[in-house]
């Protein structure tokens, strides 16, 4: 895979205009969009099968978690959409319903594992035994026994989940800032050519972009980092 199929823009922005405006500015640089909660219910999931329609991909980050028959016709649907990857939390039983109903189709399944906006004392403070890197490593254990098609963990985490995963399961990690930027709400970030040497095989990248005062200039920095870092 090149850096331009790695590169994964998360448009956490409020409205379907301003997500419009920022897909016609990265052009054909950018093939690759993630729509979670903030635009999903602005609109983001009629959004979402436009782009696919379009010929982009998006990675539907809606972290699923119910029971099992919830979770299984909720990814039905996400597959008649159209969509390249989509989230839920690693959950065993969620997860093994989610690959059923997936089966057959293009849809990459991640497993969340711990939020990169969480560290150690908030794990705890969730009520789990496990600090943060030993509850990341169980879930990408359950995550590969369930049939998943890849994870979502932190770039810190992604060299000890690699050897967990092997070489084929995809590692999504948000949390993502070039040198000098901003972590706004994460705790636990990288460099762009930190996490591929890492392990990564996908970046998610926003606000480095979407907030730049030239997103496009923005993205094509980060997609030379990359390509200097495979």
């Amino acid at each position: 895979m090149t850096a331009r199929d790695r590169l994964i823009v998360g448009l956490d922005i409020p409205t379907i205009g301003e997500a419009e405006t920022i897909v016609k500015t990265l052009g054909d640089d950018v093939l690759f969009y993630k729509i979670g909660y903030q635009l999903a219910f602005a609109g983001g999931l009629e959004f979402a099968r436009h782009l696919a329609s379009d010929g982009k991909k998006v990675f539907l980050d809606m972290k699923l978690l119910d029971i099992d028959n919830t979770v299984a016709k909720g990814v039905e649907n996400i597959v008649k959409m159209g969509m390249s990857m989509l989230t839920l939390h690693a959950y065993p039983k969620a997860m093994k319903a989610a690959v059923e109903a997936a089966r057959g189709s293009d849809l990459c399944l991640l497993g969340v594992t711990v939020l990169t906006s969480m560290d150690a004392q908030d794990v705890i403070d969730a009520g789990y035994q496990l600090d943060s890197q030993a509850l990341v490593l169980r879930r990408a254990e359950q995550a590969r026994a369930a049939g998943m098609g890849g994870i979502v963990c932190s770039a810190e985490e992604a060299s000890a989940v690699r050897k967990i995963v092997g070489p084929d399961m995809a590692i999504v990690t948000p949390g993502i800032r070039p040198a000098g930027s901003d972590r706004g709400d994460q705790k636990r970030v990288m460099t762009p050519a930190d996490a591929l040497s890492a392990g990564s095989s996908h970046l998610v990248v926003a606000r480095p972009i979407v907030k730049a005062a030239d997103p496009r200039a923005a993205a094509l920095a980060i997609l030379d980092e990359m390509t200097g870092a495979l």
